[in-house]
């Protein structure tokens, strides 16, 4: 059902990695040909592989809210959306590694790109546990 607590997760998950587009990451001064340059920041679109894996990563969410009828499937859909999350957060981290160090802040914003991966366990956990009733179900019969 589309009402099982790992859908509203997962919902969140998918609003999370989309405002990740668009809220800041980190901003600081940038580091251009050996100088330091206007201040700039981090968001979800500051590199192109960057871009691609936050895109994917609420895709995959939101694709995995309709999947309830095939758990496997939602779960493994759930968990690679798990890793590109991962895999978004150390993006993030080397995109702030080409601003001046000791220059720059990470802003509150921040919070957003990091919740992602959290509330991806929390909707992993939910289907394992619905995975688990089920199979005690089946016992019964």
């Amino acid at each position: 059902m589309i009402q099982r607590i790992q859908s509203v997760w997962l919902l969140l998950a998918a609003a999370a990695t989309f405002l990740s587009l668009k809220f800041s990451f980190y901003t600081g001064n940038i580091i251009k040909d050996g100088q330091p340059k206007a201040i700039s920041s981090v968001v979800g679109t500051s590199g192109i592989l960057l871009t691609i894996s936050v895109v994917a990563t609420g895709l995959l969410a939101l694709v995995a809210i309709f999947l309830y009828k095939d758990r496997k499937f939602q779960m493994r859909l759930s968990l690679l959306g798990l890793f590109l999350s991962c895999l978004s957060l150390v993006l993030f981290y080397l995109q702030v590694k080409k601003f001046v160090p000791g220059e720059g802040n990470y802003d509150l914003t921040a919070i957003v790109a990091i919740v992602a991966p959290i509330l991806f366990i929390l909707a992993l956990r939910g289907m394992y546990r619905d995975q688990k009733l089920v199979k005690s179900l089946d016992r019964l019969r």
